[in-house]
């Protein structure tokens, strides 16, 4: 036993005293041939997405807006004449004169459409799962004819719906036909809302109960038997069985459906157009409308929204898995 300590402590001292270039190197050495299988998707990916990133988070430090970038008008180059402001895009939107117009309320607003749309999409989309999952006749007409709205082109089913929650469309007519209230689904601000609720919910359903119905399918029918066996309702089956064998599928799906929903941009510029419905506006639609969507075009003020964006998911990110990881723990 002497000589196994004795010969161990030179081996750690060794270890200790690389520094992180000879550990670089060896692994080089070691594992060459994987760098080598990774490196192009680097560069692919420093060139569209590091690039683009740095750059933007430059913006945010100044005051760059379509009159002082450069630019080329014919065959004259305007070289830009914008200036580093340090933070003052980020205190101007966060706490200054107009914040509450500018930031807060689309905050809010967008905070509101991701729980609403995330709660409509999972709860629908697991009403549908454990349908689905039941030994019914038809089940696979069923299941295609659920999911192809999330086969059709989004653009097709948002100008459907346009269409549709228009003045004289199909739902104001069935509306009317049951002597309830006709809104202007498509004017009025909290009507606007609603509208893009009702629409990316339709759009999301389908993903969320598909990957729901493999959830399903994973669960072992042995669990339900002897839950059975042991005299537990549908509920309690439900309960400690369903949920708890849904969990990974279930934190997975949430955290995308939150990522994307935040980030939803398709549905409500298609559904209003650009400079429509300001209140039905999120944050990263008002961040396009500030770059690319007026006059003068604000990038720098844009460009800030987009980092405070990246800031807020990243943040959430980090606390939703440390909560999932405590509760699975627990």
């Amino acid at each position: 036993m002497t000589v196994a300590v004795d010969g161990a402590a030179p081996a750690s001292a060794s270890t200790a005293r690389r520094g992180p270039l000879e550990r670089l190197r060896r692994s080089w050495q070691k594992h060459w041939y994987a760098y080598a299988m990774v490196a192009p998707i680097v560069v692919v990916l420093g060139v569209l997405v590091l690039y683009p990133l740095v750059q933007g988070v430059y913006y945010t430090l100044t005051d760059a807006d379509s009159l002082n970038s450069a630019r080329t008008i014919g065959a004259n180059h305007i070289p830009g004449t914008y200036e580093f402001v340090g933070l003052h895009n980020y205190a101007d939107i966060l706490w200054g004169p107009t914040s509450w117009d500018r930031f807060w309320s689309h905050f809010i607003w967008t905070v509101v459409w991701t729980v609403a749309c995330v709660t409509l999409h999972y709860t629908i989309g697991l009403a549908l799962a454990l349908l689905l999952n039941q030994k019914l006749r038809g089940r696979t007409f069923y299941r295609m004819t659920l999911i192809l709205p999330w086969a059709v082109p989004t653009f097709v089913t948002v100008f459907s719906w346009r269409l549709m929650l228009s003045d004289s469309g199909i739902v104001n007519t069935v509306l009317g036909a049951v002597h309830l209230p006709q809104p202007q689904w498509l004017e009025q601000p909290h009507f606007q809302q609603l509208a893009a609720i009702l629409v990316n919910t339709w759009v999301g359903v389908p993903f969320m109960m598909v990957s729901l119905l493999g959830g399903l399918q994973t669960i072992p029918g042995e669990l339900y038997e002897a839950a059975e066996m042991d005299g537990a309702s549908p509920w309690q089956r439900f309960r400690h069985v369903t949920l708890p064998g849904l969990r990974p599928v279930s934190a997975t799906v949430v955290l995308l459906g939150i990522i994307w929903t935040f980030n939803q941009f398709v549905i409500i510029f298609l559904l209003f157009g650009n400079g429509g419905a300001p209140d039905a506006q999120i944050l990263v639609t008002w961040a396009y409308r500030l770059g690319f969507g007026q006059q003068p075009r604000e990038f720098a003020q844009s460009a800030t929204y987009g980092v405070l964006l990246l800031s807020i998911l990243i943040v959430f990110s980090s606390f939703y898995r440390r909560w999932l990881a405590r509760n699975e723990q627990v």
